[in-house]
């Protein structure tokens, strides 16, 4: 009776994946950060391990400190962390994939058309000429 009209905005089915898209993108550099944040603090913790209080001062392969080893392992998962979050997540997209996807599809539907015309012409249907119609006859004469 005295009720308001609501205005309800509709967002359609491109702009809703356009804002998905956007929201994974924003939350998978959010998490690159907080990798990046957390391998500079556990560098410098395993440096002060090592350095200052003295832990695993007896290993040393390749005459090289262990936390060297530590660190560049950890850079190594952090750089295909990166690697992953600009390189091959922004070409190899939602709508990449739709792109493959209708590549693929589309040659299947044309492997089936060549197979279709090869059926045709190697079995062709033959339609018949004459139709045979009874007569109208009555069934006791």
């Amino acid at each position: 009776m005295f009720s308001k009209k609501q205005e309800t905005t509709k967002i359609d089915r491109d702009q809703r994946e356009l804002i998905e898209y956007a929201q994974l993108r924003v939350k998978e550099k959010k998490n690159l950060f907080r990798h990046f944040v957390i391998f500079l603090a556990g560098a410098i913790l395993l440096i002060i391990l090592n350095l200052i209080l003295d832990f695993g001062a007896d290993f040393r392969p390749l005459e090289i400190d262990w936390f060297v080893w530590a660190t560049l392992i950890w850079f190594f998962f952090f750089l295909i962390h990166f690697l992953n979050v600009f390189l091959f997540k922004s070409f190899m997209n939602k709508k990449w994939e739709n792109d493959q996807l209708d590549k693929l599809v589309a040659k299947q539907k044309n492997k089936i058309a060549k197979l279709q015309t090869k059926v045709d012409q190697e079995h062709p249907i033959i339609e018949p000429t004459t139709t045979y119609t009874r007569p109208n006859t009555p069934l006791n004469s």
